[in-house]
Order: structure tokens, then sequence, then C-alpha cells
């Protein structure tokens, strides 16, 4: 997983103050016609792919408080990464369901969703081409099963752990899903109500 591409932007030098006495003007430039529809090669030359993948933040009450399962996984680099549980849809699977399957598949956490938390995309580079990838995150309250890497079909995850919802952000690798998290603490109230049991929200 990569940080989002940013977009260079430069702005149009200004004019010389000694040339503009003797330039003429110039006839205005004639439009380029669109492009074809269809994959188009990045600034890089490279064509881009479009990925698109659903996951969320699976939520339990446990212990007074209430704690979201995260996975670890190696980057291309090998550098070890807290993210998001999530994956590619299969099949006639839609973004919901295919969360759903993703969240057990690599915690071992099966889940209801309760709403959609919105999406992310950002670009990576393979060896033939840039992809730009669009996730798509719900959030999840825990309906059973036991925290396991087992089941990962893809064996990406190579771990997997309980965080108190207060703590995820700063144990996520990425901004862009510590942001998700942040969206999940602002809605988490109306399905997970405050109470003796759970204490006042940290």
């Amino acid at each position: 997983m990569a940080s989002p591409d940013p977009s260079a932007h430069r702005g149009a030098p200004l004019p010389s103050a000694l040339g503009a006495w003797h330039r003429r003007p110039q006839p205005p430039a004639r439009p380029e016609p669109a492009p074809a529809p269809g994959p188009r090669p990045a600034a890089s030359g490279l064509p881009t792919v479009e990925e698109v993948s659903a996951g969320g933040v699976v939520v339990r009450e446990h212990d007074g408080g209430l704690e979201v399962a995260i996975i670890a996984r190696y980057n291309r680099g090998g550098r070890l990464e807290w993210c998001l549980p999530k994956g590619h849809p299969e099949g006639v699977e839609d973004h919901r369901q295919a969360a759903v399957r993703e969240v057990e598949e690599e915690t071992g956490i099966a889940g209801d969703i309760l709403e959609p938390l919105g999406a992310i995309d950002y670009w990576f580079t393979v060896s033939r081409h840039r992809v730009h990838k669009t996730v798509h995150h719900f959030l999840l309250r825990a309906t059973g099963g036991e925290l396991t890497t087992e089941n990962d079909p893809d064996h990406e995850a190579v771990d997997v752990a309980w965080v108190r919802l207060e703590d995820v952000a700063r144990r996520l690798s990425f901004a862009n899903e510590r942001r998700i998290v942040d969206l999940a603490r602002q809605v988490v109230d109306r399905h997970f109500p405050p109470g003796p049991a759970r204490g006042p929200r940290p």
C-alpha cells in the first residue's frame, strides 16, 4: 500500500517586463481533441489500472470499552504495516458483502455492517503499470469468531490484534486509514451507546 500520489501543479510564469514590449499577440491555441475512452498512460508513461477493495472497522464491546480488530502485513519492501482488513470483491459480491467476508477472512471475526464510512483512494506502481486503488470502508459490529489469520486465503495477514478504539489511530500505518477510524469514532455512539457498562467515551 502506498500513500496518495500528490498532484503537482505549477502556475504559469509571469511575462518578462522587457520582452513584453515587442511581443506580438498570438492567436488562441486550438483545443486538443478529447482522449479516447479506456486506460490512459500516467505521467510516467505507464498505463493506469483501476482496482477496488472493501473492508472496514469491526468493533466489539469489551471490558468497559470498545475495541477494533486490525491486521499486520508486510509491504513490498518487507516492512511490517498495521492496517484495516480489506480485499477485492469476488464474483458478484457488492462492496458490503466483500467487506464482511474480507474482515472475517483476515481477522477471524464475523461482523454485521452498521453503516458506510466512506472510501479512500491511492496510487502505487508495479512492474508494468500504475494502480489507482479505491477502498470502500464500513463500520461493523463483531458478532462472533476468534482472532486468527489462518483463514486468510492469500496469507497476507501475518498478525491480528484487538486494539482499544481510542488507540487504533496510533497503531495504524497510514494516514488515510486513520481518517477512516476518526469517522468511525464520530458515529460509533449511535450503535454502541455509552452507559454504565462502557463508561463515557474517551
